[in-house]
């Protein structure tokens, strides 16, 4: 059925902030269609937008401004304007904002002509400088890929003569090559590899699902290493054999490189990848194919579930209880549930794939408004690891060291019989303070109101917050005095330096974020240790997602108490969640041993060690609901966060006392506001923030509520900023 048709006036939604809502626009001779992309004028300016329906009729057509062009780009489908609309709502996003996330593609509206790209195509140039040595690593970074002349010299950080100097060697060549180029088909007719009888039941219970063409969702829950990626890529093959597309998203981009290994492997051809670390042209190129039904699937970050796909039937989100699929800047929304939401739009099936589902997943799975499936059994022959504590009550421990005499005689073992150990640590740098043994005093960012971390690997201090860096002092800035810096703590790189002198002839990697300045350089890192070139690996939270190292036996946490503490309302359900996986890593597919996984705690008797320990994981769940429930807090009632920020905090705490005055529109629905109050950590980026919070009974109309109690507010001071985050998940 081809979209509404409207010859005469049409309301616009333009990519710009000045505007709230949509604007009325004459259109051209021959009309346009629901969902066109258009050039408008704007004040002097001229900007992209959508055609969002017919104009309203109110205004003398005289005095309307024409469209100025169209955009040879396809339109927007009537299901994803009825997303972005129905999120803009739920989220109190103003529509401008939801469209630039629809629209985030380069050069959308530049015609689909030939361009001219740069790739590898000789041998390295006989004289190699820094510059040039700089440009083949982009270009070997990004897999081969073509790029802009320009592009590849900007990713590059050296001038276009660095780039025209490789082409005249031969090095690189410049050709001619379409725009936009669909991706080749994946067959999924091709055998994926062989199933347990769980893992088949619920790869059959999926298809069907798949084959319904309908909406529904499902949590596929299974153990660490149980094969859920197994079961779910079956049921992306029935997906491209009913000729639909599928998404699947990946809370990291550092996963995508093994992912799409294994995804070649299953369909004879690489999927379209969406994410910050791709190329400007591969996004366009991708926006496009998405749109015309040129590409089958889609692997990504969460921003990719705002594709234009043509005929969407399925999204994975893979992880889908982690914190990463919630963003909190600019637009402020859950990934996985507004995965739910374009799925109920588009009838498309919803797999959230966990070991450790998120709560609200769980009671919306025991509810049965999800259904359930469950992979109780490692893959093959794998087993799931021994449980064990260290009680560091009980341990000697020396001064300056991390590492319990338990656990490093586990590691020593290890290392005797070939095998590997990982230890977890999630704190990167070297320390988490660094302070003055005169005078006390502990560095802080200039512009956040949060110490600064040691980094000793690139001898800097940064602040996690805003990514200030500075070198290590050497005096004490407050005092003076030379030579008493001293660091606090330990994180992943400090641990390293307790590892190297404990096993000196230990081979270690270190798996932080900040390590790796590429995808394939964290990717080349990780086949080292899949290949059993490491013997102790040292990681935060990147090794806990998604890996299979076969050789590693055990696990050890060695700050299992670090975010067990706080007031944060998922303290005990994130905490489990990170250990749980973290557990998982010991004894994977392929290995030949049971692995063993250690929690160094100085509070074995902690429910959630104990959950974890016991392996009841369904009473862990049970119980965190039911806390829950009895507190009215999500999933059982509603939050929101207001955040408000301003250079000067006597400017922003008194206009959020002025607007907690008038709250009136909040209580009207039973709503209770809690607040205002400075954040936790108040200053960031030169900003001071406060917070409010807003709670609410499950069913009560919150976003009415808030739209129309802040449509009353005071008029804002002028650089004052007012978020609202619906469903928050970090309350900094």
């Amino acid at each position: 059925m081809p979209p509404p048709f409207y010859p005469h006036g049409a309301r616009i939604a333009v990519l710009t902030q000045e505007v709230v809502g949509v604007l009325d626009y004459l259109a051209p001779e021959g009309g346009v269609r629901l969902g066109q992309l258009v050039v408008v004028p704007l004040g002097p300016r001229r900007v992209m937008g959508a055609v969002w329906g017919p104009g309203m009729g109110d205004f003398d057509m005289a005095k309307l401004r024409p469209v100025a062009r169209l955009v040879d780009a396809p339109p927007l489908s009537g299901g994803m304007i009825e997303f972005l609309t129905r999120m803009g709502e739920y989220t109190l996003t103003p529509l401008p904002a939801m469209l630039r996330m629809a629209t985030r593609a380069p050069d959308l509206d530049q015609p689909p002509s030939a361009r001219r790209i740069i790739h590898r195509a000789g041998p390295p140039p006989e004289r190699m400088t820094d510059a040039r040595a700089a440009v083949l690593r982009v270009i070997e970074d990004h897999g081969g890929a073509g790029f802009a002349p320009g592009e590849l010299a900007q990713l590059a950080g050296v001038s276009p003569g660095v780039v025209q100097g490789l082409v005249k060697s031969g090095t690189l060549a410049e050709v001619l090559a379409p725009r936009d180029v669909p991706y080749p088909r994946l067959d999924p007719g091709l055998p994926g590899k062989p199933l347990a009888q769980d893992q088949a039941e619920a790869a059959d219970a999926l298809r069907a699902e798949v084959a319904r063409r309908a909406y529904g969702t499902t949590l596929l829950r299974g153990v660490t290493g149980s094969g859920k990626t197994e079961v779910y890529l079956e049921a992306v093959a029935e997906c491209l054999r009913q000729g639909r597309q599928a998404l699947v998203l990946l809370p990291e981009i550092a996963l995508s490189a093994e992912f799409l290994d294994r995804v070649e492997a299953r369909f004879g051809a690489r999927p379209g990848e969406w994410h910050s670390g791709i190329t400007r042209s591969e996004r366009r190129r991708l926006w496009t194919m998405a749109a015309t039904h040129n590409v089958g699937l889609v692997v990504g970050a969460r921003s990719a579930l705002f594709l234009p796909f043509a005929d969407l039937g399925l999204i994975v989100v893979d992880e889908e209880h982690d914190s990463s699929y919630k963003q909190e800047d600019v637009v402020y929304y859950s990934a996985r549930d507004m995965a739910v939401l374009r799925a109920s739009i588009e009838q498309a099936q919803v797999v959230l794939a966990s070991a450790t589902p998120s709560v609200e997943s769980w009671v919306n799975a025991a509810a049965g408004k999800y259904r359930r499936l469950d992979l109780r059994s490692r893959y093959g022959t794998a087993e799931l690891p021994e449980m064990g504590t260290v009680d560091l009550r009980q341990q000697e421990m020396e001064r300056g060291r991390w590492i319990s005499p338990r656990l490093a005689t586990e590691i020593a073992a290890r290392k005797q019989r070939g095998e590997q150990s990982l230890l977890f640590l999630n704190r990167r740098g070297y320390a988490p303070i660094t302070a003055c043994r005169a005078c006390g005093q502990q560095i802080g960012c200039d512009h956040c109101d949060a110490r600064m971390v040691e980094h000793r690997f690139q001898n800097r201090l940064v602040c996690h917050q805003c990514g200030e860096t500075k070198p290590i002092p050497t005096a004490c800035p407050a005092c003076g005095v030379e030579g008493k810096m001293t660091a606090i703590g330990p994180g992943v790189e400090r641990l390293a330096e307790e590892v190297a002198e404990r096993f000196p002839e230990a081979r270690v990697s270190v798996l932080s974020s900040d390590l790796f300045h590429s995808a394939r350089a964290l990717k080349e890192a990780i086949a080292e240790i899949g290949a059993g070139e490491t013997d102790i690996i040292i990681g935060t939270q990147l090794v806990a997602k998604g890996h299979n190292f076969p050789r590693l036996t055990l696990v050890g946490v060695i700050d299992a108490d670090l975010g067990l503490q706080g007031a944060d309302l998922r303290a005990a359900e994130r905490s489990f969640q990170l250990m749980r996986q973290v557990a998982g890593r010991a004894g994977r597919e392929g290995g030949e041993a049971r692995g063993l996984a250690l929690l160094q705690t100085y509070q074995p008797e902690h429910p959630v060690i104990r959950a974890i320990l016991s392996g009841r994981d369904e009473d862990f769940w049970d119980a965190e609901a039911a806390q829950r429930q009895a507190a009215g807090m999500p999933p059982f009632g509603r939050l929101a966060g207001i955040i408000l920020s301003h250079p000067d905090m006597p400017v922003v705490e008194d206009y959020a006392h002025a607007l907690a005055r008038r709250a009136e529109p909040l209580r009207a629905v039973g709503a209770e506001l809690f607040g205002p109050a400075p954040a936790p950590i108040t200053r960031i980026r030169g900003r001071c923030r406060v917070r409010m919070l807003i709670r609410a009974p499950r069913q009560a109309p919150v976003q009415a509520a808030i739209a129309a109690w802040l449509a009353q507010a005071p008029k804002p001071p002028t650089n004052l900023r007012l978020a609202v985050d619906i469903d928050p998940q970090s309350f900094f």
